[in-house]
């Protein structure tokens, strides 16, 4: 359960987060600010699915079994 709105918080900043965020300033690295939040939400997005493949128990090998196929 706790992996499932795990998974809603990139697409809560990424398709909820603009409207809050809809500004031409301040810049950020040269960047608009809307621009900005875009990209950061996709470093982030990575970051919390890799989160959520690690915690997620289906994908866990049982002990001694062979990585490859």
């Amino acid at each position: 359960m706790y992996l499932r709105l795990l998974s809603l918080v990139p697409f809560l900043g990424l398709v909820v987060g603009p409207v809050f965020a809809n500004r031409v300033e301040p810049l950020v690295f040269g960047l608009p600010f809307l621009l900005a939040w875009v990209v950061a939400w996709v470093f982030i997005s990575v970051a919390v699915m890799a989160c959520v493949y690690r915690l997620d128990p289906d994908n866990r090998r049982p002990d001694g079994e062979d990585p490859r196929p």
